[in-house]
């Protein structure tokens, strides 16, 4: 008899434990799915102890904030750097010159000593560059740390000059042929950016310029008014890891993304572009143009849930977890901030598809 009290009094034994205090005020009443569902989601990524540290999450549909949920002592206002997020904010940035006509994809860009005669690294295109496939010879996240060619350029001998560093590497193979995803080849943009805009110009001239067609034609048009980039001593932009936004203008940036480059109808840069950022780059099929892309690598690398989520989805990826995920067809930009070891990262990535597969558009 005890056992069959206790078999028709102890409830569903699969039923989930309440919610922690707070979890569910992170969610709005109707965020277009289950709100339980997606607080839990939003409370995993805050709660589990295997994915390091979130600090900020964001979730937008049909360009509205459905979740907003931060830690302990970050906030709305909290400025957090984008690490390789900024590379995405760089290959808008280029977008831009091109569609003014100032830039060419499929030409050799504005790297003087590069275009003396007999050098084979006249032969590099923009594109190649933005698709990380020039050639230049790099390896990223080498073991130890401070031998790692983009620690050295950003810390150590080539901190005052980035851009010079970066372009006097020689080239390891024809241009176009091998995908190496490269830190300093996004610097070499950012010199691009300024050579462009200011020509000849001095370390703060190149500064000034840059900057202020950052916030004239991005941060302005868009709402981010926390947008602020890093120089290095010769007045060149870290545009492959040194941005900086709040949570919500790190949102801002995804939905202008899925929006196809515009803002309430305003087209920033050519839908084109942001096409052809988000098209298969020919030698990695989960990158575009500065941009993760939501497929399959062919390889072991898997930056993000291919066998969770759309095709069409992509991202902007940042070192220590941070995310910019955007999947149009979903209607859906998910923001992620934090800190999280690379051991860990597979188990973040598995918690932020747990957000993105709760809406439908698969």
């Amino acid at each position: 008899m005890p056992v069959l009290l206790l078999a028709g009094c102890g409830g569903d034994s699969g039923a989930l434990p309440p919610l922690p205090e707070g979890a569910l005020e992170a969610v709005v009443e109707e965020p277009g799915v289950d709100r339980e569902r997606l607080a839990r989601a939003v409370d995993a990524l805050f709660s589990r102890d295997d994915i390091g540290e979130t600090r900020a999450i964001i979730v937008m549909h049909g360009g509205e904030v459905v979740a907003q949920r931060y830690g302990e002592g970050y906030g709305p206002t909290t400025p957090f750097l984008g690490w390789s997020m900024s590379k995405t904010v760089t290959g808008v940035l280029a977008g831009i010159l091109v569609a003014d006509g100032r830039l060419r994809l499929d030409e050799s860009p504005p790297v003087p000593h590069w275009q003396r005669a007999g050098d084979p690294r006249g032969d590099i295109t923009l594109r190649q560059l933005l698709q990380m496939r020039s050639g230049l010879r790099h390896e990223e996240k080498v073991e130890p740390v401070y031998s790692s060619p983009e620690v050295r350029m950003l810390f150590l001998d080539g901190r005052d000059d980035m851009a010079g560093w970066a372009e006097a590497q020689p080239l390891e193979h024809e241009p176009g042929r091998v995908f190496d995803y490269s830190t300093p080849g996004t610097i070499i943009l950012s010199d691009v950016l300024a050579r462009t805009l200011a020509p000849d110009a001095d370390a703060e001239e190149r500064r000034a310029a840059v900057d202020e067609f950052l916030h004239e034609r991005l941060a302005t048009p868009l709402g981010m008014a926390s947008l602020r980039a890093e120089y290095d001593r010769a007045g060149t932009m870290i545009g492959g890891s040194m941005i900086w936004a709040n949570a919500p203008d790190w949102a801002k940036f995804g939905e202008f993304l899925r929006h196809g480059g515009a803002v309430r109808g305003a087209q920033i840069v050519p839908r084109a572009w942001i096409d052809f950022m988000r098209r298969e780059s020919p030698r990695a099929p989960d990158y575009g143009a500065m941009l993760w892309l939501n497929r399959d690598s062919g390889g072991d690398r898997r930056m993000l849930f291919p066998d969770r989520g759309p095709d069409t989805l992509f991202a902007a990826i940042g070192h220590l977890g941070q995310y910019v995920l955007v999947s149009p067809r979903q209607k859906l930009t998910v923001v992620r901030l934090g800190k999280t070891d690379e051991e860990q990262r597979p188990a973040l990535v598995h918690a932020l598809s747990d957000i993105t597969s709760l809406y439908p558009g698969k």
